[in-house]
């Protein structure tokens, strides 16, 4: 079974060619906040500007996704190079059928996909006041 890997891109001040990312996310019980890179997203309600999800403690736009089987994650207008987690370079190139990653793609460890107590806290701040 091929795990699931995500795509994210900031949207908030970079358009189409923000930094970005492909990874191992990491989800709440309740599905409802995604953890990656060492950061919380929650979906935008209604939609964004240009991203589907904000970052819980900077506000910021990003857009989630899965990763294309075709390496078309920006959007068409975007440019940049997109950095990969070592730990999955594995799994996207079986994902996508290839034997060496294509050269938009730049190998770096990401920081973990797991919630702190620090953005526990930041999420659930509505709830304690």
């Amino acid at each position: 079974m091929i795990e699931e890997l995500l795509y994210v891109e900031l949207k908030s001040g970079h358009a189409d060619s923000g930094p970005a990312w492909i990874g191992m996310p990491n989800y709440s019980k309740s599905k409802s906040t995604i953890y990656f890179n060492g950061m919380a997203f929650k979906r935008i309600k209604g939609g964004g500007i240009s991203g589907n999800y904000n970052e819980v403690h900077s506000g910021n736009e990003y857009w989630i996704s899965g990763v294309k089987k075709n390496n078309e994650d920006r959007h068409w207008s975007g440019k940049g190079s997109i950095e990969i987690d070592k730990s999955v370079v594995e799994i996207y190139l079986e994902l996508l059928g290839l034997s060496v990653l294509p050269k938009n793609l730049k190998v770096v460890t990401l920081k973990p996909a797991a919630p702190t107590v620090e953005l526990h806290e930041l999420e659930n701040k509505s709830l304690h006041e």
